[in-house]
């Protein structure tokens, strides 16, 4: 009788353990005591050199990732923050932002349709100008202290009903492999586009 006791007790203290660990916030403490408050992205959109300085811990969707010889930097589109500060969906999008790494962050991780959550020191803006449309497009630009990837969220379907069947797609199967994937505007889970890495837009800068 002891012993099953002791099982249990083991079993519910890893359980809580383990539920304790779930709901830890991605970014680590330091960067979130040295954030700004207040300091949200649509704010500083309008005005990234009035910001410049300031620690902001941001999230989005990766729309494409850019390997540079002393680092990366990641095409974001911004969303606000929610539970455990997990980036929301395409839907409630503000903008975009640039965010830089000096660490490699490989391209086939961080790739078009992950979600990211990171904490990043404001360093200005940048001016991209699209390549097809000859139109302009400003964006802030972070310096990343400390980024947290988001595991995909598995679509949901019935067992009896693969993905894909009978030669078509299942009705009850969306968002491709993950069911995190956001739509419109040539985004998506493209993965990384022909001859570029991330998903290049064509786009350079000005």
């Amino acid at each position: 009788m002891i012993r099953y006791k002791f099982f249990g007790y083991l079993f519910f203290g890893m359980y809580i353990l383990i539920f304790i660990s779930s709901c830890a916030a991605p970014i680590s403490k330091r960067y979130r005591q040295e954030a700004t408050p207040n300091v949200t992205f649509p704010l500083v959109f309008q005005d990234p050199a009035a910001y410049k300085g300031s620690i902001v811990i941001w999230g989005g969707v990766i729309i494409r990732t850019v390997n540079l010889k002393n680092g990366s930097e990641l095409f974001i589109l911004e969303t606000p923050l929610g539970s455990r500060e997990k980036p929301k969906g395409s839907d409630y999008a503000r903008g975009r932002f640039i965010a830089i790494s000096s660490s490699y962050l490989d391209s086939l991780v961080y790739r078009r349709g992950r979600k990211v959550t990171l904490a990043g020191e404001v360093a200005g803006e940048r001016e991209i100008v699209s390549l097809k449309g000859k139109q302009s497009y400003t964006y802030p630009v972070v310096m990343i202290k400390d980024i947290h990837l988001w595991k995909r969220a598995r679509a949901w379907y019935p067992a009896y009903y693969p993905p894909y069947y009978y030669g078509g797609y299942s009705p009850f199967y969306y968002g491709g492999p993950s069911g995190d994937e956001f739509y419109g505007d040539g985004f998506g889970d493209g993965g990384i586009g022909e001859g570029d890495e991330g998903g290049n837009e064509g786009e350079e800068v000005r």
